[in-house]
């Protein structure tokens, strides 16, 4: 081979590795001007600005005319015509199922109650129901749909698929959730806790979009945390890190779920708080409670600040091992705002040992109720791959390939 054709190679490649690094910087964020995604990739302005005309012609992406900082730019994102794709979130007594698009906006949802403790069999046949009833609705296909993303509110073992605590769904220990709905809807399905959706929902979109290390704490009906490091989610070796529902606070506690007494889910979660209530109230479900708390509800909120107090030494304990930028709290009891947050968050500073340097911030979910759902499409996405069918002229210019060309994205972005 000529050393102008082996050349001409070289550059052909570190061109197609650009382009990949481009479209996978703008799936992973949903949207980014080109001064960001100069910043995000590590290439030049100059390089990014004709990976986005080329992109463009080829129509992987489109552009459109923003201001950042009282100034025009270009968003990018990815087109609509690459495709379609699901986020579904399976609680613990509802079902949200969202249709959306490369840029992460949701463009059709749907939301139903589930029955406690409700059937496997049942409440997947639901979800693939929603999904064809979502799809018709804006005259799409299952065709058009690149994969699915599942949230469940237990622990899930990435390499097998299966929840990987037993008897926190009765009923589901052994169903491969995965495998029943990609037989059912002919698709790529994806499934991860809801916890750790919420985080890669709001570390991407949300409110600690601009940290690198971050913790989402979920508070419904009961208690879980996603875990972001230098960016990236950490699963653990089983999919558990961050069941902090499950980390025992009281001695001796009433008998959990997980098969142990005394967590903090026995203290906090949905049942406890109804039963304190249950005299006082009579029977209740949580949005009464929430309900009931924004509505100035004494009683009420003196439960919720309570259980606040409870989640924020567990909290505390969780921000002094991972030491996080910032704590974000959502989940429908977080709907009761500073008075769950409050609490909470006084109890994790008086508990942690404070950094004088980056002192432990806690905020609320900016995604609310949607964050789980829509890091649920975020993670289908992400395990996307998006066909690139561009040709140009080798003699376009490109920047010399650098260590600072093919860069991380930076902490801001992450």
């Amino acid at each position: 081979m000529s050393r102008r054709a082996a050349a001409a190679g070289s550059q052909s490649s570190l061109r197609e590795a650009n382009r990949v690094l481009v479209v996978e910087t703008v799936k992973r964020y949903g949207g980014l001007t080109q001064v960001e995604l100069a910043t995000a990739t590590g290439l030049s302005q100059a390089t990014v600005s004709t990976i986005v005309r080329e992109l463009l012609a080829a129509g992987v992406v489109d552009t459109a005319s923003t201001t950042r900082s009282g100034r025009r730019a270009q968003m990018v994102t990815l087109a609509r015509r690459v495709g379609l794709a699901v986020g579904v979130h399976i609680g613990h007594r509802h079902l949200r199922v969202v249709l959306g698009d490369f840029t992460h906006e949701v463009i059709a949802e749907q939301t139903l109650p589930l029955p406690a403790e409700h059937r496997v069999d049942t409440s997947l046949d639901r979800v693939a129901l929603l999904v064809v009833d979502l799809l018709e609705r804006v005259g799409a296909t299952l065709d058009d749909v690149v994969g699915l993303g599942v949230g469940v509110p237990v622990p899930v073992d990435s390499s097998t698929g299966l929840l990987s605590v037993r008897g926190l769904m009765p009923g589901w220990d052994d169903v491969h959730v995965g495998q029943v709905l990609s037989k059912r809807l002919g698709l790529p399905v994806y499934v991860d806790n809801d916890a750790n959706l919420g985080a890669i929902a709001e570390s991407t979109l949300g409110a600690s979009r601009q940290h690198s290390d971050s913790v989402y704490v979920r508070v419904s009906h009961g208690v879980g945390a996603g875990i972001v490091i230098g960016g990236h989610l950490h699963r653990g070796a089983g999919g558990a890190a961050g069941t902090i529902g499950h980390v025992p606070v009281q001695f001796p506690g009433d008998p959990c779920r997980c098969g142990n007494a005394g967590c903090l889910d026995t203290v906090v979660g949905a049942p406890a708080l109804f039963e304190r209530l249950r005299t006082s109230h009579g029977t209740l479900a949580l949005r009464d409670v929430v309900q009931r708390t924004r509505d100035g509800d004494e009683r009420c909120a003196q439960v919720v600040a309570e259980a606040g107090v409870a989640i924020g030494r567990v909290v505390a304990g969780l921000g002094a091992t991972v030491d996080p930028q910032v704590v974000v709290v959502g989940g429908e009891l977080a709907d009761t705002g500073e008075v769950l947050l409050g609490p909470l968050r006084a109890a994790a500073r008086r508990t942690v040992v404070l950094n004088r340097f980056v002192p432990l911030e806690v905020v609320p979910a900016a995604l609310g109720s949607r964050a789980e759902v829509v890091g649920a499409l975020a993670l289908a996405l992400r395990s996307t791959d998006v066909p690139l069918r561009v040709d140009v002229d080798l003699d376009t210019d490109v920047d010399s390939g650098t260590d600072d060309d093919v860069g991380p994205a930076t902490a801001g972005l992450a």
